[in-house]
């Protein structure tokens, strides 16, 4: 039996675009509307990009000459036609769903779905009475070149490097409340390899700072689609250990540590 102390569905989808001057809020979570969204933005479509935006919207844009928040919709509005205006109206073209060697955006989708739950029962002989568990689904078309993940008490996080930059998504979490952080809306830095795995992602109003350890693990295939084969690149480990620390503000909001779920994945050396 498993009982649910803390379920949620969050979309976390990275789109790296060719852009200049700055990262903006992609507007809605739902996917369909997201890729539309990004699709107005690629081509400099004011009317489009303002659709779904209500009149008491806000907007943080983070780094460039943009930076800042931005509330209500002609605030929001007035940024959009700086960004086209500098931009000198041209359509910067979008890419999704694909990993190629030149000019694509890096499209990486993570939806936790179960955050954390209790279980009681049994397996094998064994107890499972106490033991906590988390579900997520991913997806996408490739795999980066290296990616992270991890996953422990009371966090999670998902980030693969491509063209020079590492974009990072992070989930943490309490009993009353979940928050998400990844580029746009926030900046992060990660580090994974030999081991450890360092973590940090901030936006104006939270700061997430994650250490992640493991020795031994397991060597697992991928999935290469477009060569219909698997090949050994995931360095997968269930038995690591993480120590979290969230805060909002200056407030310290989680510290959290124990065992954790830990992944490290590259292109083997005979592949690159």
């Amino acid at each position: 039996m498993i009982r649910k102390t803390k379920a949620a569905s969050l979309l976390l989808a990275l789109a790296l675009l060719p852009w200049c001057g700055g990262q903006a809020v992609a507007g809605p979570l739902d996917e369909a509307k997201a890729r539309a969204h990004l699709d107005a933005v690629a081509a400099g479509d004011l009317e489009a990009l303002m659709r779904d935006y209500a009149e008491d919207a806000y907007m943080e844009w983070v780094g460039g000459p943009l930076d800042g928040r931005y509330r209500g919709k002609a605030e929001i509005r007035a940024v959009w036609q700086k960004f086209i205006a500098a931009n000198a109206g041209k359509p910067r073209p979008a890419n999704f769903g694909k990993l190629c060697s030149k000019g694509s955006a890096l499209h990486l989708t993570a939806q936790p779905h179960l955050l954390s739950a209790r279980v009681s029962g049994s397996y094998d002989g064994r107890s499972l009475d106490g033991t906590s568990v988390y579900a997520e689904k991913n997806w996408g078309a490739a795999f980066a070149d290296h990616w992270w993940w991890g996953q422990g008490p009371g966090v999670a996080f998902a980030g693969g490097r491509i063209h020079g930059v590492a974009p990072t998504a992070v989930v943490a979490w309490t009993d009353r409340e979940t928050i998400a952080l990844a580029p746009p809306v926030a900046r992060t830095v990660a580090r994974a390899g030999g081991g450890e795995w360092h973590i940090r992602a901030h936006s104006p109003r939270w700061r997430i700072e994650i250490e992640g350890a493991a020795d031994g693990g397991l060597r697992l295939p991928v999935p290469l689609p477009a060569e219909r084969r698997l090949e050994l690149r995931s360095n997968h480990h269930l038995t690591g250990q993480l120590e979290a620390r969230v805060w909002r503000g200056r407030r310290l909001w989680l510290h959290s540590s124990g065992l954790a779920g830990l992944e490290d994945g590259a292109v083997s050396r005979s592949a690159s």
